[in-house]
């Protein structure tokens, strides 16, 4: 159950992957990440609502809201925020690709805090997904079949989508000790929206980014490609993603959710009319591959 979870949340994810940029480009990233907590917490209450009859968790607990009120900022609010950014910056494919790094770091993380003993065949399956990402995002420039951006710009997104992989691995992790005792997936999505939503918004105000709302609000078409991506992402997706970690392992869930570069291929070149050269896709493969044998090893 929780492996076919993942599988579906990947495929989820690509969708989204493409609308969050989409819509990103036309609002800004930060707006984009602001305003789809606003919409996930508000549907996902409403489910929480019609399941369990209150629109939260209000016995969930004090430590299992902060293990999962962290996990939220950590994944949703530092991780997606630096995501959503790339997406903009390198497009959906690559910075899908950088998501690769979450097993990766997933075990990392689990070596280090955990105690978890790496062995050799770990260590050459991260070598080899770490080697496959890098030969994609080192392509030539001029062997790149579209230029996305400057060579500035590029860095730029390769190094905020290794961010993004950083703050989902970290919150996968966080969220998994608030997910003990066969706690529900809803429940913990809820949550973890509902946290990171309260600490992006008066952090906006503060900043006074809130400004240009009235503007983003008018903008039907990147309203349209938010409800859709937050109802297919934060809303299904994630509560997909919690009940894929809380029913299989976190290394199994991470790397069937890390899936979205090999989907995103053809909806790119359908979409974005964007030619990967073989390279790209042999080094997609790799990623993968190494990616799965982590856990297999």
């Amino acid at each position: 159950m929780g492996e076919l979870a993942a599988l579906v949340t990947s495929f989820l994810w690509s969708i989204t992957s493409i609308q969050f940029t989409l819509a990103g480009r036309r609002i800004g990233s930060y707006a984009v990440n602001r305003i789809r907590l606003l919409l996930a917490v508000i549907f996902l209450s409403l489910a929480h609502l019609l399941l369990y009859g209150q629109v939260l968790p209000f016995d969930a607990g004090l430590a299992r809201w902060g293990w999962l009120g962290v996990s939220g900022v950590v994944g949703l609010v530092l991780g997606d925020g630096a995501l959503f950014q790339a997406f903009v910056l390198i497009g959906p494919r690559r910075s899908m690709l950088l998501m690769t790094s979450v097993p990766v770091i997933s075990t990392l993380l689990a070596w280090v805090w955990l105690g978890e003993a790496l062995r050799p065949a770990q260590v050459g399956a991260i070598l080899v997904t770490v080697a496959g990402i890098a030969w994609v995002v080192s392509e030539r420039r001029s062997q790149q079949a579209a230029v996305c951006c400057d060579a500035k710009q590029y860095a730029l997104g390769v190094l905020l989508g290794l961010g993004g992989a950083l703050g989902q691995a970290l919150g996968l992790v966080l969220s998994r000790r608030g997910l003990e005792g066969d706690f529900s997936a809803l429940s913990a999505a809820l949550m973890r929206m509902l946290v990171a939503a309260l600490v992006l918004w008066p952090l906006a105000l503060v900043r006074r980014q809130v400004g240009p709302l009235d503007r983003v609000l008018k903008d039907r078409t990147a309203m349209t490609l938010l409800l859709g991506a937050t109802l297919m992402g934060p809303v299904v997706g994630m509560s997909l993603s919690m009940l894929a970690v809380q029913r299989a392992q976190v290394g199994i869930a991470s790397t069937l959710m890390a899936l979205s570069p090999i989907i995103l291929i053809p909806l790119e070149w359908w979409l974005f009319k964007e030619r990967v050269s073989a390279r790209a896709v042999v080094g997609t493969v790799v990623a993968l591959i190494g990616a799965m044998a982590i856990f297999l090893a």
